[in-house]
């Protein structure tokens, strides 16, 4: 009889060109591929048939999240070899009589037979219409929700959840926690905030930027955001460092911010929850809350111009509703909106660092997170990390801080002439 690995291998050849981008080892415990590429053991026939009822990505992604299927050494290595092999060859189209050989082999191996439970980790469940206030806060909730404890094992001590700025090389002399510090102090000083300053954050996260304007910079700063969650740990975080005169702290949706005129405006990596059609509405209101002369910086991820960004296994565990788009776009929005862009910085490279150092982290204190939330919900997060920094690490997903400045009716932006000037005056936060 032929070993379970080489029916796998043989099925496989129909859409991989080449030789296996790893190596199989199948629950009878033969292996087939090659020798010293990362190891993906398939535990049961019972991946086969996830595969068969959800077929592409998801279908893989819950076999993993379910233990179904495991990746022995690299996972990003892993996923780098699937990718390219299947970019490098094309996506190949098996004719009629590879499909029904390969059919007839995938029999032989059990993939037929009743659906597998969906895996024991948390789906998002949407409802209602897309970008509706009511459906954003549940989108946000899923993600950002999971649990105040969970977050606080995977981030450092700033709690800052988004791409930090790594001015030096990543070591015992500068950790993730200094590059986080870095990447807000180059935020404010982008907005070039002053004592007195008024920034509205919105999406504030765990107040990560909201204190460090506060405490280093004396700004006074309106947190926005929609998880509960988030909220009571920013409040919390506030009274502790008694910056209860200098924070306000808000639970609602960007539509509903109310005011206006401040001094400068954030928005890190918010905007990608924002949506394809809402966002000219959302850079308009970050042109109407923001006064004449005043700033905005927004941080926001994007994809290349050919990628699909997101995904079956994002859209299914991990961010419902995110939307992605070229950079290019993005700025063109912005400036539809009303405001002027200044500035396009990208910090591609510091993100896969980032979430290396979040993946040690998991790794590292693994128990800790299954024994908090399971282990399917860790696993989503390994298979989301690794998938992520791979993403980053291919240009196929980059982040761009975005600066842009609303200028009077004449014109005037009172911006000196060069981006030193910009950071140094603090212009932006006087009248």
């Amino acid at each position: 009889m032929t070993a379970a690995a080489h029916r796998l291998a043989r099925i496989a050849a129909h859409w991989f060109p080449g030789p296996l981008p790893v190596r199989l080892r199948a629950w009878d415990g033969s292996e087939a591929g090659p020798a010293h590429a990362p190891l993906v053991v398939l535990r049961s026939p019972r991946a086969l048939r996830r595969l068969a009822w959800q077929r592409g990505e998801l279908g893989l992604a819950e076999a993993y999240i379910a233990g179904d299927l495991d990746v022995e050494g690299d996972l990003g290595d892993g996923l780098s070899r699937a990718w390219a092999a299947v970019r490098e060859g094309g996506r190949l189209r098996p004719g009629p009589a590879d499909l029904a050989r390969a059919a007839a082999d995938a029999v032989r191996l059990g993939a037929l037979g009743p659906r597998p439970r969906t895996p024991a980790a948390p789906r998002a469940r949407m409802t209602g219409a897309l970008h509706s206030k009511t459906r954003d806060r549940a989108a946000i909730s899923h993600h950002y929700d999971l649990s105040n404890a969970f977050y606080e094992l995977l981030l450092d001590e700033s709690m800052a959840y988004s791409c930090a700025y790594w001015t030096e090389p990543e070591g015992p002399g500068f950790t993730l926690a200094d590059a986080q510090r870095a990447k807000a102090g180059l935020v404010c000083d982008k907005l070039a905030l002053r004592p007195g300053a008024r920034l509205l954050d919105i999406g504030c996260g765990w107040g990560s930027l909201t204190l460090h304007a506060a405490r280093e910079y004396d700004a006074e700063v309106t947190a926005v955001t929609l998880s509960r969650e988030q909220r009571d740990h920013v409040l919390e975080r506030v009274r502790d460092e008694g910056l209860d005169k200098r924070v306000t702290v808000r639970l609602c949706h960007y539509r509903d911010i109310d005011g206006g005129d401040y001094d400068a405006v954030s928005a890190i990596e918010m905007g990608e929850h924002v949506g394809r059609d809402a966002y000219p509405h959302f850079a308009r209101r970050l042109y109407e809350l923001v006064r004449p002369r005043g700033r905005v910086l927004v941080q926001q991820m994007s994809r290349g111009s050919s990628e699909p960004g997101g995904g079956a296994f994002i859209e299914t565990y991990i961010v419902p509703d995110m939307h992605m788009r070229p950079v290019g776009e993005t700025v063109s929005l912005i400036e539809d909106g009303g405001l002027e862009v200044r500035s396009v910085e990208a910090l591609r490279e510091h993100y896969v660092t980032t979430i290396r150092a979040w993946e040690r982290t998991l790794e590292a204190r693994w128990q800790d997170f299954t024994d908090l939330v399971g282990e399917p919900t860790a696993r989503v997060w390994r298979l989301y990390l690794a998938g992520s920094a791979l993403a980053f690490a291919e240009r196929r997903m980059g982040v761009d801080q975005i600066l842009a400045v609303r200028t009077d009716k004449g014109g005037d932006a009172r911006m000196p002439a060069t981006p030193a000037g910009w950071y140094a005056t603090g212009e932006a936060a006087g009248r």
